[in-house]
């Protein structure tokens, strides 16, 4: 019988994903990325293989957890196997200045952007950035390290008097800042690369939007979503287009609205994170649309299996 092999590095937010699976009967096994062994001249399992890294891995004493899962999902699909969400989902999730780059390849708007190695050329890449501007790191989450800078001098004096801004891989995004319209960005959930519905996330406390509800265990945080089942908007087209071509098939996408109306997207994620509070309210499960959708691809599989066999 195939199975479920969901490749993570954080057991807390494994656990409402293996709950779902296992109230569905979906036979499952994790593979936690933070150390062992892979023998690459074995043929992997036969299943079906879930990435859902984390950015922030790094911040979970797991540095070597991305890296890892690039040599083991390389090693899946050099055996054919079945990932969902593979290496294009897992560089678009880690690098943000790979997702800009691939959303304006798409014709979808985003903030204007700079990408820079070393936080040594942070400064003169700022200058005449329009004003004010955010500094991110390459790969993170929760909104760890974004900082919001009034100009180059701020950022100048940042640099000289207190730390440089941290990026665990040594790239840094100056980024256009855009205030919202509304107090607060839409995150829009797909799970088969479909959408399920759509989190507003306040924004009026901070750049940590991450909905689980690890990440709000202080102040009330689970307090700032709320999901729209039936959300509709334009994007949404672009969206479901841009994950179909890049092979990403559970992901969230994040844009905001500026004060002109206009959607610009800055985010993706993959490793699928909900907030129960707000799931409760609006009647709907994220982590049961996809133990639904892995429950789906392991019949196919055997189906296919069968067949082969015949």
């Amino acid at each position: 019988m195939s199975r479920i092999y969901v490749l993570h590095e954080s057991r807390e937010w494994f656990r409402p994903l293996g709950a779902a699976l296992d109230a569905l009967g979906v036979s499952h096994e994790e593979w936690f990325l933070d150390g062992g062994i892979v023998d690459l001249d074995a043929t992997p399992p036969a299943g079906i293989f879930f990435n859902r890294l984390s950015a922030s891995a790094h911040t979970r004493q797991h540095p070597f957890a991305v890296d890892q899962a690039r040599a083991i999902l390389r090693w899946l699909e050099a055996h054919g196997r079945r990932v969902v969400n593979g290496v294009e989902a897992l560089e678009l999730a880690m690098s943000k200045a790979a997702l800009i780059a691939a959303l304006n390849a798409a014709g979808i708007a985003t903030p204007r952007s700079r990408a820079v190695a070393g936080f040594e050329g942070l400064v003169e890449a700022a200058r005449g950035f329009p004003e004010p501007f955010l500094v991110k790191p390459n790969r993170s989450g929760k909104g760890i390290g974004i900082e919001l800078f009034a100009d180059a001098d701020e950022l100048a004096r940042r640099i000289d008097q207190e730390s440089p801004p941290a990026s665990v891989d040594g790239i840094f995004l100056i980024q256009e800042y855009l205030p919202p319209r509304d107090p607060f960005i839409t995150r829009v959930e797909f799970v088969g690369g479909k959408p399920l519905y759509a989190l507003r996330s306040d924004t009026r406390q901070g750049f940590n939007l991450c909905p689980a509800d690890y990440c709000n265990l202080d102040a009330g945080g689970a307090h700032r979503f709320s999901i729209e089942r039936d959300f509709d908007h334009p994007i949404l087209r672009l969206y479901q287009s841009f994950l179909r071509g890049r092979g990403v098939e559970i992901a969230a996408i994040e844009f905001l609205v500026d004060r002109s109306g206009r959607p610009f997207t800055y985010d993706l994620n993959i490793n699928t994170n909900y907030n129960a509070e707000a799931e409760a309210a609006a009647g709907v499960s994220g982590m049961r649309a996809i133990a639904e959708f892995l429950g789906r691809a392991v019949a196919a599989e055997g189906v296919t299996a069968r067949a082969s066999a015949a």
